[in-house]
């Protein structure tokens, strides 16, 4: 059953998908005019505007941009860029800003049309994403796709993506620092488990708890305090590394630019090279920021908003945070401890860079990492019960009873994560996952005439707003 499932996985995650998600977003990135560099400053200002009498919404655009970080800036940022590097070289993080600029363009799309064409429910809440903007703005003929989109985002968010999996990376890194050895243990389902590990699983999950029961209100609150704090406290460590070696920052530029191209490569041996560092680097980049998945916009479309590019611009950023900003700190700080070619893996990769670049104690230096990793698997968990719950809230119409049910079930999955040994788990979860995008990428490109119309109105719309202010400033000079 797992080598069958292994080879979904691959099948699922392979280059296909991966080009499709490319060249869709090239194809966005041409057809609005490079958006994500010519609005990236209207995008920053976005961000703190003031837009609650816009049009109907649950959360600030801040809080929507939060809620989606949580869900997208987790164990990946850290785990995810060290198994890129050590699998493909530094030339993959390379691939992975491509991926990012091109991300950009998409995650602006998709999040724009979920504010399009969200849906308000009877008791004011907001349903949206991809289920949503499949159906209203493709047609009711294309409502199984969007049953579709909505069934795979459920059962993703359920069976790993935001529970097992999340836990099982809390309660890892939480044993490797308090209890290494295993000597504090007790016996659970015929295991043997470290009192680190229960404790940890059960505090996790009742903070959870906490948080989920309140809804999108209590989710987006919480999101909007830690994601900020997490992401500070990461970037700040990673500058320090960054800075206290900043003269090895130029050299490690180069040597991601010539790897990523072959031209460290053993004679012969460059084309492989360059498309192991370009498979390895674009995937962990489209799996770490989301961008094409269709998860960000669940969250884009609860959004205050005047118009819907406003939120898209606002939503881009998240790509730009997740992947051209954290990811790029985490791999220069790997590939200047040169902590990726010494025979490690995984976060074990990052530990030891977090170890050799920090001025500090080995074990304080771990334990910063070990801090950063629990807030920010912490913060996938909420993000995508969220996700979960909306697109169950689509397929069931609204039914509380099942929702309800769904919130109980996603944190008994958070609980049993940490003592779960089955591989399949992960491997389900994981082709759900990319099978989210399928549908997600159909609907981009049907409606990409819709987007770009929706930008051109915006665009003209600030282009009339900064006249009549230039016009104002004229008059009360002349005055």
């Amino acid at each position: 059953m797992n080598g069958v499932l292994e080879k979904i996985d691959n099948l699922v995650w392979g280059m296909p998908l991966i080009v499709m998600i490319l060249a869709i977003g090239f194809f966005l990135t041409i057809r609005l005019h490079g958006l994500q560099v010519t609005c990236l400053p209207q995008a920053i200002r976005n961000v703190s505007a003031k837009n609650k009498d816009g049009q109907n919404g649950e959360v600030s655009s801040f809080g929507a941009l939060c809620t989606a970080l949580s869900a997208t800036i987790g164990t990946g940022n850290i785990v995810g860029v060290a198994t890129a590097i050590v699998a493909g070289g530094p030339g993959a993080l390379f691939w992975m800003w491509i991926a990012a600029f091109l991300g950009t363009a998409t995650k602006y799309s998709e999040c724009l049309l979920a504010v399009k064409f969200r849906n308000i429910a009877p008791d004011g809440h907001i349903v949206g994403g991809p289920f949503c903007y499949i159906e209203n703005g493709m047609g009711k003929k294309w409502k199984w796709l969007a049953c579709l989109f909505a069934f795979f985002g459920a059962a993703a968010g359920l069976m790993g993506i935001g529970t097992s999996t999340q836990t099982n990376g809390i309660t890892s890194a939480v044993h490797n620092f308090f209890d290494p050895e295993s000597i504090y243990t007790v016996a659970l389902f015929g295991h043997s488990y470290s009192w680190s590990v229960v404790i940890s699983a059960v505090v996790i999950t009742v903070c959870a708890g906490l948080v989920i029961i309140g809804g999108l209100q209590r989710i987006s609150k919480v999101a909007e305090f830690i994601v900020p704090f997490m992401a500070v406290l990461y970037i700040i460590l990673a500058l320090i590394i960054l800075i206290t070696h900043a003269s090895a920052i130029p050299g490690a530029f180069v040597t991601v630019v010539q790897s990523a191209f072959g031209m460290r490569a053993v004679s012969g041996g460059a084309m492989g090279a360059m498309l192991i560092a370009m498979q390895k680097g674009i995937a962990r980049g489209i799996f770490s920021n989301e961008a094409g998945l269709g998860s960000a916009p669940i969250a884009a479309a609860a959004a205050h908003a005047d118009m819907p590019a406003e939120q898209g611009l606002v939503s881009m950023l998240g790509t730009i945070i997740d992947t051209l900003i954290i990811c790029t700190m985490t791999g220069l700080s790997i590939i200047i401890t040169d902590s990726w070619n010494i025979g490690l893996e995984g976060v074990a990769v990052s530990t030891k860079a977090f170890q050799l670049g920090l001025p500090f104690p080995s074990q304080v230096a771990a334990f910063c990492l070990m801090l950063c990793l629990v807030f920010f698997a912490f913060t996938t968990i909420l993000g995508w019960n969220y996700y979960s719950e909306r697109c169950l809230d689509y397929l069931t119409n609204g039914n509380t009873h099942a929702l309800r049910t769904f919130r109980w079930l996603y944190l008994l999955a958070v609980l049993i994560g940490p003592f779960m040994t089955v591989s399949a788990v992960w491997t389900i979860a994981d082709i759900f996952n990319g099978l989210m995008a399928i549908p997600n990428l159909i609907a981009l490109v049907a409606l990409s005439g819709i987007t770009a119309s929706e930008t051109k109105l915006y665009l003209e719309k600030l282009k009339a707003k900064k006249e009549i202010s230039r016009d104002l400033e004229r008059r009360e000079r002349a005055s």
